[in-house]
Protein backbone atom coordinates (compact mmCIF):
# COMPACT_ATOMS: atom_id res chain seq x y z
CA UNK A 1 0.00 0.00 0.00
CA UNK A 2 1.08 3.84 -0.49
CA UNK A 3 -0.21 6.88 0.73
CA UNK A 4 1.04 10.51 0.16
CA UNK A 5 2.25 12.55 2.73
CA UNK A 6 1.54 12.85 5.98
CA UNK A 7 0.68 9.32 7.34
CA UNK A 8 -0.67 7.81 10.39
CA UNK A 9 -1.21 4.33 11.53
CA UNK A 10 -2.65 3.33 15.04
CA UNK A 11 -3.33 -0.20 16.66
CA UNK A 12 -4.93 -1.36 19.94
CA UNK A 13 -3.31 -4.77 20.02
CA UNK A 14 -3.22 -7.78 18.39
CA UNK A 15 -4.52 -11.17 19.52
CA UNK A 16 -8.10 -13.30 19.88
CA UNK A 17 -10.59 -10.63 20.45
CA UNK A 18 -12.84 -9.53 17.89
CA UNK A 19 -13.08 -5.43 18.09
CA UNK A 20 -15.33 -3.73 19.22
CA UNK A 21 -17.75 -1.17 18.25
CA UNK A 22 -16.60 1.32 21.12
CA UNK A 23 -12.77 0.47 20.52
CA UNK A 24 -13.92 1.03 16.75
CA UNK A 25 -14.92 4.45 17.21
CA UNK A 26 -11.92 5.04 19.71
CA UNK A 27 -9.42 3.70 17.23
CA UNK A 28 -11.24 6.40 14.88
CA UNK A 29 -10.95 9.29 16.89
CA UNK A 30 -6.49 8.47 17.75
CA UNK A 31 -6.78 8.44 14.09
CA UNK A 32 -8.77 11.68 13.95
CA UNK A 33 -7.20 13.36 16.92
CA UNK A 34 -3.54 12.82 15.50
CA UNK A 35 -3.82 13.43 12.37
CA UNK A 36 -5.07 16.98 13.23
CA UNK A 37 -1.23 17.29 14.49
CA UNK A 38 -0.30 16.85 10.65
CA UNK A 39 -2.21 18.47 8.65
CA UNK A 40 -1.70 21.63 10.48
CA UNK A 41 2.32 21.10 9.85
CA UNK A 42 2.92 19.32 12.78
CA UNK A 43 5.42 17.16 13.64
CA UNK A 44 5.30 13.20 13.53
CA UNK A 45 6.12 12.91 17.22
CA UNK A 46 3.32 15.18 18.08
CA UNK A 47 0.76 12.65 16.38
CA UNK A 48 1.79 9.90 17.69
CA UNK A 49 1.92 10.78 21.43
CA UNK A 50 -1.73 12.56 20.63
CA UNK A 51 -3.48 9.41 19.02
CA UNK A 52 -1.67 6.65 21.80
CA UNK A 53 -3.40 9.60 24.67
CA UNK A 54 -6.86 8.76 22.96
CA UNK A 55 -6.01 5.43 23.82
CA UNK A 56 -4.36 5.73 26.90
CA UNK A 57 -7.61 7.53 28.29
CA UNK A 58 -10.49 5.78 26.72
CA UNK A 59 -10.05 2.40 29.31
CA UNK A 60 -11.01 0.13 26.64
CA UNK A 61 -7.20 -0.58 25.73
CA UNK A 62 -4.71 -2.60 27.63
CA UNK A 63 -2.95 0.84 28.44
CA UNK A 64 -3.19 4.24 30.52
CA UNK A 65 -6.63 3.94 32.43
CA UNK A 66 -7.62 0.12 30.98
CA UNK A 67 -4.24 -1.04 31.83
CA UNK A 68 -4.07 -4.54 33.53
CA UNK A 69 -3.01 -5.51 37.04
CA UNK A 70 0.21 -7.46 37.79
CA UNK A 71 -0.79 -10.32 40.39
CA UNK A 72 0.00 -8.17 43.30
CA UNK A 73 -2.59 -6.22 42.08
CA UNK A 74 -1.18 -3.25 41.26
CA UNK A 75 -1.16 -1.44 37.40
CA UNK A 76 2.65 -1.22 36.61
CA UNK A 77 2.82 0.73 32.86
CA UNK A 78 5.53 0.70 30.22
CA UNK A 79 5.67 3.00 27.52
CA UNK A 80 8.29 4.34 24.82
CA UNK A 81 8.46 7.04 21.82
CA UNK A 82 11.18 7.44 18.99
CA UNK A 83 11.42 10.23 16.36
CA UNK A 84 13.10 9.10 13.01
CA UNK A 85 15.21 12.37 11.91
CA UNK A 86 17.45 12.15 15.60
CA UNK A 87 16.64 9.28 16.41
CA UNK A 88 15.73 10.47 19.43
CA UNK A 89 13.76 8.12 22.14
CA UNK A 90 12.08 8.32 25.40
CA UNK A 91 10.67 5.35 27.56
CA UNK A 92 9.40 4.80 30.92
CA UNK A 93 8.67 0.88 32.43
CA UNK A 94 7.29 -0.07 35.78
CA UNK A 95 5.11 3.12 35.94
CA UNK A 96 2.36 3.76 38.38
CA UNK A 97 -0.88 5.91 38.75
CA UNK A 98 -0.33 7.76 35.73
CA UNK A 99 -2.78 8.33 32.85
CA UNK A 100 -0.19 8.94 30.25
CA UNK A 101 2.44 7.12 30.46
CA UNK A 102 3.14 7.71 26.54
CA UNK A 103 3.81 11.71 27.93
CA UNK A 104 5.88 10.47 30.57
CA UNK A 105 8.10 8.60 28.04
CA UNK A 106 8.03 12.10 26.00
CA UNK A 107 9.25 13.97 28.87
CA UNK A 108 11.49 11.51 29.06
CA UNK A 109 12.84 12.06 25.93
CA UNK A 110 12.24 15.58 25.56
CA UNK A 111 14.02 16.90 28.89
CA UNK A 112 16.51 14.26 30.04
CA UNK A 113 19.33 13.04 28.50
CA UNK A 114 18.29 9.57 29.38
CA UNK A 115 15.95 7.17 27.09
CA UNK A 116 15.01 4.85 30.12
CA UNK A 117 13.84 5.76 33.71
CA UNK A 118 11.66 2.76 35.64
CA UNK A 119 9.97 1.77 38.60
CA UNK A 120 9.42 4.58 41.44
CA UNK A 121 11.57 6.71 40.24
CA UNK A 122 9.95 6.84 36.74
CA UNK A 123 6.69 7.87 38.57
CA UNK A 124 8.24 10.34 41.04
CA UNK A 125 9.42 12.23 37.70
CA UNK A 126 6.01 11.84 36.12
CA UNK A 127 3.92 12.97 39.15
CA UNK A 128 6.85 16.13 39.68
CA UNK A 129 5.77 16.80 35.47
CA UNK A 130 1.93 16.64 36.78
CA UNK A 131 0.67 13.67 34.88
CA UNK A 132 -0.58 12.09 37.69
CA UNK A 133 -3.76 10.54 37.15
CA UNK A 134 -6.73 12.81 38.52
CA UNK A 135 -8.80 10.86 40.96
CA UNK A 136 -12.92 11.57 40.51
CA UNK A 137 -15.78 9.96 42.14
CA UNK A 138 -17.69 7.73 39.70
CA UNK A 139 -14.57 7.32 37.53
CA UNK A 140 -12.17 3.90 37.57
CA UNK A 141 -9.10 4.49 39.10
CA UNK A 142 -5.30 3.93 37.70
CA UNK A 143 -2.37 2.61 39.81
CA UNK A 144 -2.29 1.52 43.50
CA UNK A 145 -5.92 2.15 45.21
CA UNK A 146 -7.39 -0.59 47.52
CA UNK A 147 -5.49 -3.00 46.06
CA UNK A 148 -2.39 -2.20 47.71
CA UNK A 149 -4.17 -3.49 51.07
CA UNK A 150 -5.33 -6.89 49.20
CA UNK A 151 -1.79 -7.50 48.29
CA UNK A 152 -0.32 -11.21 48.35
CA UNK A 153 2.59 -12.06 50.24
CA UNK A 154 5.64 -12.17 47.48
CA UNK A 155 5.56 -16.19 48.20
CA UNK A 156 2.01 -16.49 47.26
CA UNK A 157 2.31 -14.70 44.48
CA UNK A 158 5.19 -16.73 43.09
CA UNK A 159 3.36 -19.51 43.79
CA UNK A 160 0.53 -18.55 42.25
CA UNK A 161 2.53 -17.62 38.89
CA UNK A 162 4.41 -21.05 39.66
CA UNK A 163 0.68 -22.59 38.71
CA UNK A 164 -0.28 -20.39 36.17
CA UNK A 165 2.94 -21.45 34.22
CA UNK A 166 2.85 -25.03 35.01
CA UNK A 167 -0.82 -25.14 33.19
CA UNK A 168 0.08 -23.64 30.39
CA UNK A 169 -2.30 -20.57 30.89
CA UNK A 170 0.61 -17.56 30.32
CA UNK A 171 1.06 -18.04 27.22
CA UNK A 172 -2.50 -17.77 26.22
CA UNK A 173 -3.12 -14.91 28.79
CA UNK A 174 -0.72 -12.71 26.57
CA UNK A 175 -3.11 -12.87 23.62
CA UNK A 176 -6.18 -10.53 22.93
CA UNK A 177 -4.58 -7.93 25.32
CA UNK A 178 -4.52 -4.29 23.49
CA UNK A 179 -1.19 -3.17 23.89
CA UNK A 180 -1.70 0.42 21.91
CA UNK A 181 0.70 2.41 19.75
CA UNK A 182 1.06 4.43 16.39
CA UNK A 183 3.78 5.88 14.01
CA UNK A 184 3.28 8.55 11.76
CA UNK A 185 4.93 10.10 9.04
CA UNK A 186 4.94 14.23 8.69
CA UNK A 187 4.93 16.90 5.84
CA UNK A 188 8.85 16.74 6.59
CA UNK A 189 9.83 13.40 5.85
CA UNK A 190 10.48 12.78 9.10
CA UNK A 191 8.64 9.06 10.73
CA UNK A 192 8.18 8.39 14.61
CA UNK A 193 6.69 5.71 16.80
CA UNK A 194 5.26 4.72 19.71
CA UNK A 195 3.62 2.16 22.18
CA UNK A 196 1.48 2.18 25.32
CA UNK A 197 0.69 -1.17 27.53
CA UNK A 198 -0.22 -2.46 30.75
CA UNK A 199 1.36 -5.82 30.49
CA UNK A 200 -0.29 -9.26 30.02
CA UNK A 201 -3.03 -10.99 32.29
CA UNK A 202 -0.73 -12.75 34.39
CA UNK A 203 2.77 -11.44 35.11
CA UNK A 204 4.96 -10.95 38.26
CA UNK A 205 5.32 -7.95 39.97
CA UNK A 206 7.97 -5.58 37.88
CA UNK A 207 7.47 -7.85 34.74
CA UNK A 208 8.54 -5.46 31.57
CA UNK A 209 7.32 -6.72 28.16
CA UNK A 210 8.88 -5.43 24.68
CA UNK A 211 6.76 -1.89 24.30
CA UNK A 212 9.25 0.14 26.33
CA UNK A 213 12.34 -0.97 24.56
CA UNK A 214 13.87 0.93 22.15
CA UNK A 215 13.94 -2.22 19.00
CA UNK A 216 12.07 -4.41 20.44
CA UNK A 217 8.66 -2.79 20.41
CA UNK A 218 9.23 0.63 18.78
CA UNK A 219 11.69 1.77 16.15
CA UNK A 220 11.96 4.94 14.07
CA UNK A 221 14.47 5.93 11.54
CA UNK A 222 14.16 8.44 8.46
CA UNK A 223 16.51 6.12 6.97
CA UNK A 224 14.37 3.52 7.27
CA UNK A 225 10.98 3.44 8.84
CA UNK A 226 8.80 3.24 11.68
CA UNK A 227 7.54 0.78 13.77
CA UNK A 228 4.93 -0.21 16.60
CA UNK A 229 4.49 -3.84 17.75
CA UNK A 230 2.05 -5.55 19.86
CA UNK A 231 1.64 -9.34 20.85
CA UNK A 232 3.96 -11.72 23.15
CA UNK A 233 6.51 -9.12 24.50
CA UNK A 234 9.31 -12.08 25.93
CA UNK A 235 9.03 -13.03 22.16
CA UNK A 236 9.53 -9.79 20.52
CA UNK A 237 12.39 -9.09 22.72
CA UNK A 238 14.38 -12.03 21.95
CA UNK A 239 13.86 -11.20 17.86
CA UNK A 240 14.27 -7.25 18.77
CA UNK A 241 11.34 -7.55 16.36
CA UNK A 242 10.99 -3.55 15.88
CA UNK A 243 15.39 -2.67 14.78
CA UNK A 244 15.32 -6.14 12.72
CA UNK A 245 12.02 -4.44 10.54
CA UNK A 246 13.61 -1.39 10.11
CA UNK A 247 17.32 -2.97 8.92
CA UNK A 248 15.21 -5.15 6.47
CA UNK A 249 13.39 -1.31 5.11
CA UNK A 250 17.09 0.01 4.55
CA UNK A 251 18.04 -2.40 2.60
CA UNK A 252 15.40 -2.15 0.10
CA UNK A 253 13.12 -4.49 1.47
CA UNK A 254 9.06 -3.48 1.08
CA UNK A 255 7.08 -2.78 4.52
CA UNK A 256 5.02 -5.42 3.65
CA UNK A 257 7.70 -8.25 2.01
CA UNK A 258 9.83 -6.94 5.70
CA UNK A 259 7.28 -7.63 7.98
CA UNK A 260 6.50 -11.15 6.82
CA UNK A 261 9.56 -11.64 7.22
CA UNK A 262 10.32 -11.03 10.50
CA UNK A 263 6.84 -12.10 12.04
CA UNK A 264 8.01 -15.60 10.28
CA UNK A 265 11.35 -15.58 11.67
CA UNK A 266 9.59 -14.82 15.19
CA UNK A 267 7.00 -18.07 14.92
CA UNK A 268 9.65 -20.25 13.93
CA UNK A 269 12.59 -19.21 15.83
CA UNK A 270 10.81 -18.28 19.35
CA UNK A 271 7.31 -19.62 18.72
CA UNK A 272 6.19 -16.03 19.31
CA UNK A 273 2.80 -14.21 18.30
CA UNK A 274 2.64 -10.49 16.84
CA UNK A 275 1.47 -8.61 15.29
CA UNK A 276 2.75 -5.14 14.08
CA UNK A 277 2.09 -1.06 11.98
CA UNK A 278 4.73 0.10 9.83
CA UNK A 279 5.43 2.54 7.42
CA UNK A 280 8.64 4.21 5.18
CA UNK A 281 9.42 8.07 4.60
CA UNK A 282 8.25 7.64 1.74
CA UNK A 283 4.57 6.43 2.87
CA UNK A 284 4.41 3.24 2.05
CA UNK A 285 3.13 0.68 5.35
CA UNK A 286 1.79 -2.60 6.03
CA UNK A 287 -0.37 -3.83 8.66
CA UNK A 288 0.64 -7.55 9.68
CA UNK A 289 -0.55 -9.87 12.38
CA UNK A 290 -0.20 -13.29 13.04
CA UNK A 291 -2.98 -13.70 15.55
CA UNK A 292 -6.35 -14.05 13.63
CA UNK A 293 -6.58 -10.12 14.64
CA UNK A 294 -5.70 -6.71 15.42
CA UNK A 295 -7.06 -3.89 16.03
CA UNK A 296 -5.66 -1.20 13.92
CA UNK A 297 -6.30 1.68 11.42
CA UNK A 298 -4.93 4.35 9.25
CA UNK A 299 -5.43 7.30 7.74
CA UNK A 300 -4.08 9.97 4.90
CA UNK A 301 -6.41 12.71 5.80
CA UNK A 302 -8.75 11.66 2.92
CA UNK A 303 -12.64 10.01 3.17
CA UNK A 304 -12.94 8.66 5.78
CA UNK A 305 -10.29 6.80 8.44
CA UNK A 306 -9.37 3.13 8.05
CA UNK A 307 -10.61 1.15 11.12
CA UNK A 308 -10.66 -2.86 11.06
CA UNK A 309 -9.68 -5.98 13.16
CA UNK A 310 -8.57 -8.15 10.38
CA UNK A 311 -4.99 -6.97 7.77
CA UNK A 312 -4.60 -10.61 6.34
Amino acid sequence: MSRRLPLLLVHGGAGLRELTALQADCLTQALVDGYAKLRSGGAAIDAVEAAVRVLEASGLFNAGLGSNRQLDGVQRMDASIMEGRDLRAGAVASIEGVLHPIAAARHVMDETAHVLVVGEEATKFAKHLGLAAPSRRGQRQIGPSQHRVLRPSAKKTWQLYREMQQSGHLRWAALGKETVGAVALDRSGTVAAGASTGGVDIMLPGRVGDSPLIGCGVYADNHSGAVSMTGLGECIIRIGVAKELCDRLETGASPAAAARAVLQKLVSRVRGSAGLIVLTPDGRFAIRHTTPRMAAGYWNGKGKPVVTDRFK
